[in-house]
Formats: C-alpha cells, structure tokens, sequence
C-alpha cells in the first residue's frame, strides 16, 4: 500500500488563514495596512537618500526619466528643498518617524488582537467542553482536555502572531523589492531571484519543523495526562512506594517533548545563523558587478544598496516566520479539529422551557447501548416516577442502575424509547431547565478548592455580608449532619477543604456534597451510593434526612445497603439491563421467589 503523501504547508495556508479568520474576522486585515504605510513611508526615507547623495557628490547622478527617483527629484525641486541638506535630512527623519507610528500601530493593534483571540478561544472551548456529551467526555482523557484549553490554544495565538507577522513581511519585501526595481532594475531581479532560492532551499526544513509541530502537540497531551493521573493518585503511591513505575512514563515523555523543541529550536537557530553571511555575500557580489562591469554611479548603488539589504532581510524574516508558524500548525490544527469534534459532538438540545416539575417521569420502552454493535445495557424499560415520590433502583453491579439514572439527567439519551417529563418528550425540553432542579450524590465525591461556604452554595453571594444566604448554607449542613463538624473548626464555614476535599475525611466530604445539593432544592434527588463512604451513625443521620424530605421532592435511590431505601414507596429491581421486579419494600422482600428477596438472602443488599 502506497504511503499517503504529507500535506504541502503550502497549499494548507489558505485553509490555516481561514480558520484564523473565522475567529478574528477583518480585523486581522488592519494589521497589514498599517504595516504597508510603514514600509511605504521608510521607502520614501530611503528614496530621499538619492537626491541628498546627489548633493553631497556636488554633481548630478543620472536618474531615468520618468523613474520614481525621478519623479521624487523633481517633487524636491518644486517644493525647493533638492538644494537644503537639511531639509533633506529633516524629512527623511520624519518619514522614518511617520514610519516608526504606523509600525506600532501595527504591533499595538496585533498584541490587542492576540489577547482578544486567547481569550475568545479559551472562552468558546471552556463553553464548548461545558456542552459536549457524555460518550465524548468518557472517550477522552482528562490530559487532552487540559492540553488543549491550557497549552494549544496558547501555542494556537502564538501561531496567529507568526502568521500576522508573515504575511506583514511579505507585503514588507514586495514594497522594498518594487521601490528596488524602480530606481535600479538590476539589484530588485538579483534580489527576487536570490529571494525564491533561499525560499526553495528551506522548504525541506520547514516541513520537518512541521513535522515536529505535530509530534510536540501529541506528546504535550500525553504528558498531561500522566501528570494528572500521577497527581491524582499521589497518595496512595507514595504510600506504597510505587512512584518510580509511573515516574518512568512521565520521564520519558518529558525527553520526547524537550527533545522535539530542541530540534525546532536548532531549525530557528540555523535560519538566523545563515542569514547575515548570504545577504553579505550576495550584496558584495552584485555591488562589484554594477561597478566594475556596467559603470553605475555610486548614488543609485548606495540607494538600492540598502533596500536591497532590507528586501534580502524580509524575505529571511519570511522564512524565520514561516517555520515559526509551522513550529504551532499542530496546535493550529489539534485546536481547530476540537471545535469540529465539540460541533459533532454536542449535547443535542430542546426549546422547551421546562416548569417545575409537578407530574411525573415517564419511562417507555427504554433501549440503550453505548456504542453501534454493542450488547444493550437497558432493554424493555418500562416505567413511572410520580413526582414527590421515592424510589430505590437495586441490582447487582452492572445491572443498568446508573445508565439508568444518566438517562434520567439526560446526558445520556435512549438507543430507543422515550423519555418524558411532565408530559414533554425529552428530546423537546431545555437541557438547562431540567437539570436545574435535580441534585445528585455520587458515590465519587465533587469538592472543590475552597471554603466550606463556597462548596456549599457553589459561590451564590457571600455569606459575611448575606445573611439570609448564611441561614440557608447553615441549614443544609444541618440537614446533611455536618454543621456541627463544620462550627467545631477554628475557621468555621471559610475553613478551606484542599484540593478535591483532601483535608477532610471521606465521610465528611461526602456529606458536604450532600449538603450543596440539599441547598439547591432540587425538585429531583438522585443519591447514586451516596452513603456507601459513611459511617454507620452518619448514615443513619443522613436516612433520617432523606426520610424528612419525603412528599417535599422526588427521590431517586440507587443503594446497597437495606437501610437507606427501607423507607421508599417503590423499589425496582433490574436485572441485566431489565426491570424484572417493582413494588413496596416489604412485600419484595418477604416473597421468597422474588429477585429482590434473594439480593437480600445473598447479602448483595
């Protein structure tokens, strides 16, 4: 099978320039402008160089009619300043002054639209992973999500730059190599045709740095998720002393990247190294060829002398910015395909502004597999939630009960069946306007790194000077049966948690989480094994909380344990993706040919 050939940077800048345009719009256009009126402005300086030669040599140096060094002699004489030295000398300063402004305006106006375009992407990227589905986010590591909003999309801005200073060059070295022609035809051809040459030669060199661009971009993202996997997991490796075997990952990826921007780096250096002793050689080759060979005064020399030098010194800067941007086209491409993989992949949603939920949720005939070709994990799911209901979903491991209950919040949607709620097929409802009113206690606690009061109200106001969102922060610790633990702390409610809660115990951040969610309200609990990480005396307090919430709200259980769902109205039992049993808690487990009786007998409850 024939090797597919690598795509040519070339043909792939229009493309590049249209995704940065998608972003940036026109503005990006201005940038240029400002920068042709600088170089236009430093031409005429430079132009101005010729009538002043002229006056120095005391004699006229011959100027083609017609030329534009013509024309700007004969724009001198008729203003009265071809014969001031200076004159002559104070407008060239102003021009390269007037040049001097427009070049900051352009670097002024090209740093504002850098910032403008980090922070647009970074704010789109966070919303966009905020909207994907739940199948994207379990296929993905968290390593890439990081890799891409942190570091990609910095390197994708750092790629803007380079692209808004190529293409400012290239627009800089056609004005230089046209004033060039014009005043000496000879030095502007020499510099075009040295011009491609150098281009031709490092078009080899520039596809390597790609090259490189890509590997570096997939192996960032590798070392983030060994970082994070290795940080997460720090405490029970350094107490088993295992450190070292994942160390070894991380160490080698760590000598991939440094040395994928080693070589990039050794790429750069060589462009600049390379360029001072071209442009010397090739200036002193042709400067002795217009003196010795075709008798050319030394007033047009010296003028296309030197922009000669700045059009040889645009097209190397071409070619540094170039392998610069193709240094981060793998960052210019990782970050582009995200966002069409975020469009492909978002959460599908719904118009309908969803009310307080007061009926009940309706489950008909519910299928569902993760993935095309995959064995169902539901089948034939059949069922009603009565609103201010409670009921327990039990079974063994694997039975379906959590993708049951994601099939509830609607991040995951059914292979076939419909999901209603309150008379509103699913597919219809405002995603946002469900998931408001439902709270959620898993089993995998959410803290954040913050105070107790923030992780109680998610950052709702400030307790110190709310007093009203302090009762209600007070009262959901009480409920949760934590409130005492919390005021026993020298720093009370401001007592900050660490990162993930690492500062409290596992059945003290369980029941914080279960506090935030009983601040919110909810009209929907879910409590997916949340007491499974308490003791046996704060699971009898957190049971007795649930149990005063009955008829307040609908309470969804999913547990191990007889005596959290106890209580409920109605147990269902699932078996291999089935609902095989339903009824009252009693009557379940007191029939003797029953699934949830046998659960019960085998102690898997």
């Amino acid at each position: 099978m024939r090797e597919k050939k690598p795509p040519d940077p070339l043909t792939d800048l229009p493309r590049h320039i249209r995704v940065f345009k998608s972003y940036v719009g026109a503005r990006m256009y201005l940038v240029f402008a400002l920068t042709i009126m600088g170089t236009l402005a430093e031409s005429a300086g430079i132009l101005l160089f010729l009538p002043l030669l002229q006056s120095m040599e005391g004699a006229q140096t011959e100027v083609e009619p017609g030329g534009l060094a013509y024309r700007v002699t004969e724009i001198l004489t008729w203003l009265g300043l071809s014969d001031s030295i200076v004159a002559l000398l104070i407008l060239i300063a102003a021009l390269f002054f007037v040049k001097a402004v427009f070049v900051f305006g352009a670097s002024a106006y090209k740093a504002y639209l850098n910032g403008q375009l980090l922070r647009e992407l970074q704010r789109r990227m966070y919303d966009a992973y905020n909207g994907m589905s739940l199948n994207y986010y379990v296929s993905r590591d968290t390593g890439h999500f990081l890799n891409v909003i942190n570091t990609q999309v910095g390197m994708f801005v750092g790629s803007f730059q380079y692209l808004m200073a190529l293409g400012a060059t290239v627009l800089t070295t056609l004005v230089y190599l046209g004033v060039a022609m014009v005043v000496a035809w000879r030095f502007g051809i020499a510099a075009i045709i040295l011009g491609l040459i150098i281009l031709f030669a490092f078009r080899t060199l520039t596809a390597y740095v790609r090259k490189l661009s890509r590997k570096r971009t997939e192996e960032a993202g590798n070392l983030a998720k060994l970082l994070i996997q290795s940080l997460h997991a720090f405490k029970y490796l350094s107490s088993t002393a295992q450190t070292q075997q994942v160390r070894r990952g991380a160490v080698r990826s760590i000598q991939r990247l440094s040395g994928y921007n080693i070589r990039s780096g050794i790429a750069n250096a060589f462009t600049g190294a390379v360029y001072e002793p071209v442009v010397v050689v090739a200036i002193l080759i042709i400067v002795i060829f217009q003196l010795v060979f075709l008798n050319q005064s030394l007033a047009p020399i010296l003028v296309s002398l030197l922009l000669f030098y700045r059009a040889l010194g645009s097209v190397f800067r071409v070619q540094s910015h170039w392998q610069g941007f193709m240094t981060g086209v793998g960052a210019v491409e990782i970050v582009r395909d995200e966002f069409a993989r975020q469009a492909e992949w978002r959460e599908p949603d719904g118009t309908h502004e969803l009310g307080p939920f007061n009926s009940a949720i309706e489950l008909r005939d519910l299928h569902f597999a993760y993935g095309p070709g995959e064995s169902p994990v539901l089948r034939d799911v059949s069922l009603t939630i009565r609103a201010r209901t409670s009921v327990a979903l039990v079974g063994s491991s694997g039975a379906g009960k959590s993708t049951l209950v994601d099939l509830l919040t609607l991040m995951l949607r059914p292979t076939h069946g419909e999901i209603i709620i309150d008379g509103i097929p699913s597919e219809a409802i405002r995603l946002e306007t469900w998931r408001r009113q439902i709270g959620y206690v898993s089993q995998e606690t959410v803290v954040f790194d913050d105070t107790i009061a923030n992780n109680i109200c998610l950052w709702a106001g400030n307790v110190d000077t709310d007093p009203e969102l302090f009762a209600r922060v007070h009262e959901a610790a009480r409920q949760a049966h934590i409130a005492h633990f919390i005021e026993s702390l020298p720093r009370g409610y401001h007592t900050r948690v660490g990162d993930r809660g690492v500062r409290l115990s596992g059945g003290q951040r369980q029941r914080l989480f279960i506090a935030r969610e009983l601040f919110r309200k909810p009209r929907l609990l879910i409590l997916d094994e949340a007491t499974s990480a308490l003791d046996s005396d704060s699971e009898l307090a957190i049971r007795e909380s649930i149990d005063a919430l009955k008829g307040q709200m609908t309470i969804v259980i999913i547990a191990h344990r007889l005596a959290t769902i106890r209580n409920v109205d109605t147990v269902h039992v699932l078996q291999q993706g089935t609902i095989v049993e339903s009824g009252p808690y009693e009557d379940l487990r007191d029939d003797d040919s029953s699934r949830f009786s046998h659960l019960v007998g085998s102690q898997q409850l």
